[in-house]
């Protein structure tokens, strides 16, 4: 390895503590910024060696702590499609991350590229981008020191959210193919989208405006960028009214706002102050997630979370897909997590006839299941999602030949969603316009939304155990199989609730479990879930 004595050198600069161990997972890798140094420097030598094994296409790499605390800070992989880091490598990330010595390090890394049959003459190709946290550059300059160390060619698109940057790893790695996904610039990510929705809102106006919670995170500066681009509410577009969005005091990350925290506390952010029945919606700080939610006439707070924008979408497919005359065509499906409110599962399978698949938490998973439809929608409840239209959907709609105007206008609304979307991954800010244009088609309040179905009970509790790996799910985590007879327990008690379902999954960054309960109603939710919750902690306490 001609660089092997660069490495080595830049390794130095960002030294491994011996006692800490990491774990590459869902979100890539996670925890205090103070201890990322070395994980950060360790991911840049990955994305050099994946970019290099898939013959010099561009990954990307974004730094953000998404949800956490402001204090948090995280780094993962992007894959050439705009899609998570290939599952198999996140062992070989993890690997390098926790190797001792920089000689250690550099031996392994060499190890790799023998195994993985990557060619070190191969170019390598990256870009990056961070979220709005303090600690950011810093981490950047452990990034940039990998980078240069393996002679990778390298962009920095400086602040962005983090589907911005799935967004341009795809469209770099798309042009001058049949499909090249936009212009790989943040302009263009706003142009594609502004352009996409006017199309898809022709002829339809929006009714009053939405009071949008960035969480005082990135969302905030790029969604009022990308209302510069869209029709004003008197060209017939939407009026977004940005609240939260102080990236300059970085404190106030999360802190009583965003997604997470209206989706765990059940309640409008404090600072909130929309007025009964308006819509409102929360992003969280990377700006992946959103949910939708309002005050209702009597008082009581409704949440709108991933289920129900889940449902709104593939509604709305499906009617266009009738529409146009193409439903026949089209094989519509829902993907969802075991955190899926059972009562959206029920509307899906018996309302909408559609077929539902459950899949282990993770985008990555949910993704990989919605890529077996011709349309897959897929979200988690905490409101990060999206829709996936096959190659076959996009030739059909660009080749059918409709037999009246309604199918036509059906048509060119189908094919707006398809560039309105950001199919990469789920992307709060593209969701958002999204919901937007369908409340709009439908003129639908969200009372009237919400009115779709009734959420069962339910009730989510955080637990932390002295280990997390000691809780083992299966069935798409529905269920556990370590430690023994943890499970029989909980089936014992779910028994003895109308409608009543639980479940317990360990959380993937931090020694922390979930568990989930859901009841025919709030007092049995809750008191399903404090029962579970004792049996955890229980078996927590276990050596």
């Amino acid at each position: 390895m001609e660089n092997r004595d660069a490495i080595i050198e830049a390794s130095s600069k960002h030294p491994k503590a011996a006692e800490l161990a990491f774990q590459y997972g869902t979100s890539g890798f996670r925890t205090k910024a103070a201890l990322l140094d070395s994980v950060v420097f360790r991911v840049g030598l990955m994305a050099a060696l994946r970019s290099k094994k898939l013959g010099g296409q561009t990954i990307g790499v974004m730094i953000t702590a998404s949800h956490n605390p402001p204090e948090d800070n995280g780094i993962k992989l992007v894959d050439p499609q705009g899609e998570m880091l290939e599952t198999s490598w996140e062992e070989y990330a993890t690997l390098l991350a926790n190797t001792a010595s920089d000689k250690l390090l550099v031996d392994v890394y060499e190890q790799l590229f023998s195994t993985l049959k990557a060619k070190h003459e191969t170019p390598s190709r990256v870009i990056f981008a961070r979220d709005t946290r303090a600690s950011g550059p810093a981490l950047i300059t452990a990034l940039v020191d990998a980078l240069r160390a393996t002679g990778t060619e390298y962009t920095d698109y400086g602040i962005l959210t983090t589907p911005q940057l799935h967004y341009l790893t795809r469209c770099i790695n798309t042009q001058n193919t049949r499909y090249p996904y936009g212009e790989p610039t943040e302009k263009g990510y706003y142009e594609k989208m502004s352009k996409a929705y006017a199309k898809a809102m022709r002829g339809r106006k929006a009714e009053g405006h939405v009071t949008v919670d960035c969480a005082n995170g990135v969302g905030g500066p790029k969604l009022k960028e990308l209302i510069k681009y869209l029709p004003s509410a008197q060209e017939g577009g939407v009026d977004i009214k940005v609240v939260n969005d102080d990236t300059a005091n970085s404190d106030r990350l999360n802190f009583q706002c965003g997604a997470d925290y209206v989706k765990t506390q059940q309640r409008a952010p404090p600072s909130s102050q929309a007025a009964p029945l308006a819509r409102c919606a929360s992003l969280d700080g990377d700006a992946d997630r959103i949910v939708y939610y309002f005050v209702h006439s009597d008082g009581s707070f409704r949440l709108l979370d991933g289920d129900k924008i889940a449902i709104l979408a593939a509604l709305f497919i499906g009617e266009l897909a009738r529409s146009a005359g193409i439903a026949d065509q089209l094989r519509i499906g829902v993907v969802q997590t075991a955190y899926a409110n059972g009562a959206s599962t029920d509307y899906i399978t018996k309302s909408l006839k559609l077929p539902v698949v459950c899949t282990p938490t993770g985008v990555k998973h949910l993704h990989h299941a919605a890529t077996k439809f011709d349309v897959g929608v897929y979200f988690e409840a905490n409101g990060h999602g999206t829709v996936l239209f096959s190659e076959a959907v996009l030739q059909t709609l660009a080749r059918h030949d409709p037999q009246s105007p309604a199918q036509k206008s059906a048509i060119e609304t189908l094919q707006a969603l398809t560039e309105l979307i950001n199919q990469t991954t789920g992307d709060a800010l593209s969701d958002l316009l999204l919901v937007e244009v369908i409340l709009a088609y439908k003129s639908w309040t969200p009372e009237e939304w919400d009115g779709l179905y009734q959420d069962m009970p339910n009730r989510l509790v955080r637990i932390e155990v002295r280990d997390r790996t000691r809780f083992k799910a299966v069935d798409a985590e529905r269920r556990l199989e370590e430690p023994p007879g943890v499970q029989e327990q909980i089936d014992a008690l779910v028994a003895k609730y109308e409608h009543g379902r639980s479940f317990v999954r360990a959380s993937g960054t931090e020694d922390a479990v979930r568990v989930y309960a859901e009841a025919s109603s709030r007092s049995e939710a809750d008191d399903l879930a404090q029962k579970v919750s004792l049996i955890v902690r229980q078996a927590g306490q276990m050596s």
